[in-house]
């Protein structure tokens, strides 16, 4: 068997960022709190006397208990490395929502901020895009996108 399970953001306030991802993006809880630690996390980890604290949140669209959004915290956190959009490794988190702007609006009141410009993008078949990227609060780069069928002459 073969399926996408979670993806997972390390937090520097964990319960801060699960409130962010609750309210601006309709996450749910699925009673999956986290506080780990113990021989075999620190092997998994590679760290000594790891431990963990967090949440599963269900995405949005999803109706039964996967796939999540596992937002953690380590005890201990090495200093960070601000995202950028062409740094390799995993660039952002894309939700598609109903209205781009008022989204992003909502997101910049929950504490998180703009990262470059709304566009529009033509695509096959007559439909068309809607586009931003912005920052959750703690940096971490979020795509906002929403599709419609456009008439085409």
């Amino acid at each position: 068997m073969f399926r996408y399970v979670h993806t997972n953001i390390i937090a520097k306030d964990a319960n801060k960022l699960i409130d962010f991802y609750k309210k601006v993006f309709h996450c749910k809880s699925i009673n999956e709190t986290r506080d780990l630690r113990g021989v075999w996390l620190d092997g998994l980890t590679g760290l000594n006397d790891a431990h963990i604290t967090g949440e599963h949140l269900l995405l949005p669209g999803y109706v039964e208990d996967h796939p999540t959004l596992e937002i953690f915290s380590y005890d201990k956190l090495e200093g960070t490395i601000p995202s950028e959009i062409n740094r390799p490794g995993i660039a952002h988190i894309a939700f598609e929502v109903d209205d781009v702007e008022a989204t992003l609006a909502e997101v910049i009141r929950a504490g998180g901020s703009n990262f470059g410009e709304l566009v529009t993008a033509a695509y096959p078949n007559g439909k068309e895009a809607v586009f931003v990227y912005a920052r959750d609060p703690e940096g971490n780069i979020l795509e906002l996108q929403s599709w419609r069928q456009i008439n085409q002459t």
